[in-house]
């Protein structure tokens, strides 16, 4: 399964890490502090200012965490956190003790003081890690769920015998005089038990799209999109079918998005 990159770091044993210190003293300290640790980490980038770290910022992925000066030579780093979206947890390091209760509405998940302690360092690692465990389960489990959730074939009917056709070979569903059928990508039509409702709850729905009552869709099988009057949608096929299969001006602005991503 794929992934977003977001969500990368949760089923990840690897840390990818940016440190944002203007001193380079301080800097090559934390970053021999950090491969002292003994856990896997990657310092990806160190940057000395705010500027350097807004470019690096919009030309990278976001790193699993920052460790971040806050007073930095051209400015405080809450302005980068303000500027740029981090997307990411940020262990506040600094020589004043008077930002800590701005720094946790950063992203901030602990604050240290400098010089750093080496126990304090471990202690919001360990935090981090916490945090990351709990993140992992949640996440798991929700692609665990949607695994479960959505069927990977139907069960159809083809004169008396019973047939499994797997999902990634369905073109859509219809309705048609009160049966429900499932039409494969080859052209072949089979009836089914289920109602275009009790479907549409079985099917991955990034995927299929319930174009109006008589269609499921997958977006696979679309091969046109027009516009029609009144924000009307009319969408074509393949297999094709005889009629138009129009999307309401209700629906068309949710279709729209879906077809998109």
């Amino acid at each position: 399964m794929n992934l977003p990159s977001i969500y990368q770091f949760y089923l990840s044993d690897s840390m990818k890490v940016v440190i944002i210190e203007d001193e380079a003293p301080a800097a090559a300290r934390l970053k021999k502090m950090l491969a002292g640790t003994g856990s896997d980490i990657l310092v990806v980038a160190v940057l000395d200012t705010l500027a350097a770290a807004r470019a690096w910022m919009r030309t990278n992925e976001a790193p699993d965490l920052i460790f971040m000066d806050i007073e930095l030579s051209d400015g405080l780093s809450f302005d980068l956190v303000k500027e740029v979206r981090v997307g990411c947890p940020v262990i506040f390091v600094t020589a004043y003790d008077e930002y800590w209760q701005e720094a946790f509405e950063y992203n901030g998940i602990d604050y240290l003081l400098k010089p750093v302690k080496r126990d304090r360092l471990a202690a919001a690692l360990g935090k981090f890690g916490e945090l990351k465990d709990f993140f992992s389960k949640r996440f798991k489990d929700l692609l665990d769920y949607k695994e479960n959730k959505c069927k990977s074939k139907f069960l159809v009917r083809r004169g008396v015998e019973f047939v499994s056709i797997r999902v990634e070979e369905i073109a859509f569903f219809y309705a048609s005089h009160k049966l429900v059928c499932l039409m494969r990508k080859d052209g072949a039509k089979f009836l089914l038990d289920h109602s275009l409702a009790e479907i549409e709850k079985q099917v991955d729905a990034s995927a299929w799209f319930r174009v109006n009552r008589k269609y499921l869709v997958h977006s696979a099988a679309i091969r046109k999109v027009s516009a029609l009057p009144k924000s009307k949608l009319l969408v074509e096929v393949a297999p094709e079918v005889k009629e138009e299969m129009v999307v309401s001006s209700e629906n068309s602005a949710a279709f729209k998005k879906w077809f998109s991503k």
